[in-house]
């Protein structure tokens, strides 16, 4: 299945499953907290776990593995003491670089990201990106919050007929979420830098990343990085937030020529093409 469509039922998923769908445990499924009619963010989990489950997007065996393993391992030692759900990492397929984090603590990371990135360092700040969206509880967060706004266009369209007033309140809808998609995603980037601080790791990474990728010339970008704030407002807000907090970050090096090159499986690679 294209990337697009794939993670658009995603999206789908997780909209039917915040409106109360039932998520049964499949056979074989991650070892997350049993749903329960009170608990909406296991079942949205659980939801899309069964769709890429059913599209057979789960890597059950890959190297690749051998490389997330310790890094899971560590992120996940300092996020899971602030977040109820055990956190599972996952590898799904797919041609497009991307990693995203769902309710009920499972982070998928597409195979493809780990050729994307650049170094180390870039793909453990973004694995401590996505732990924070977890601990921010944001999928919750975003699903009530566009529901809202459908509600206020449908209003506004029903009690103004006029289309071109319809229109404008549709894309102010719009506007509305993609002002909070930005300040969500300023949050992740300040908590994830956190993160990869407390675990040890660069967390310049995140900055050489938003880097990188704004000095490709990539005609589409990954998910991970697209329809979130600008590339320079997000290095420039890490950087503020490491000046401001010397004790954590003063002793990790900003060069990029310091960075960690990742060990990954030949084989694998001639999928991928960045």
């Amino acid at each position: 299945m294209k990337h697009g469509i794939r993670f658009a039922s995603v999206l789908l998923v997780l909209a039917l499953a915040s409106c109360g769908a039932p998520a049964p445990a499949p056979e074989g499924s991650p070892s997350v907290a049993p749903a329960s009619s009170g608990d909406e963010e296991t079942q949205m989990g659980q939801q899309v776990w069964d769709q890429l489950k059913s599209q057979r997007e789960i890597v059950k065996s890959s190297p690749l593995y051998d490389t997330l393993a310790p890094m899971a391992k560590a992120i996940t030692r300092v996020v899971q003491p602030g977040y109820p759900y055990p956190i599972h990492f996952y590898i799904v397929h797919d041609s497009q670089p991307n990693a995203f984090a769902t309710p009920g603590g499972n982070v998928y990371v597409v195979d493809s990201l780990f050729y994307f990135v650049k170094n180390k360092e870039e793909l453990e700040g973004t694995l401590c990106h996505e732990t924070s969206h977890l601990l921010h509880h944001d999928s919750i967060k975003q699903m009530q919050r566009n529901q809202q706004i459908r509600i206020r266009e449908v209003a506004a369209t029903i009690l103004v007929p006029n289309w071109r007033t319809a229109l404008a309140a549709s894309a102010i809808g719009a506007l509305d979420e993609l002002h909070y998609s930005r300040g969500v995603e300023e949050a992740a980037d300040i908590t994830g830098s956190d993160t990869c601080a407390a675990a040890g790791y660069d967390p310049w990474g995140l900055v050489w990343l938003f880097q990188d990728f704004q000095n490709s010339n990539m005609k589409s970008p990954p998910e991970v990085l697209s329809d979130h704030p600008d590339n320079t407002d997000r290095v420039n807000a890490l950087e503020q937030h490491f000046k401001q907090e010397p004790g954590t970050f003063a002793n990790f090096n900003s060069d990029p020529t310091s960075a960690t090159k990742l060990k990954l499986p030949k084989d694998e690679a001639e999928q991928f093409v960045r």
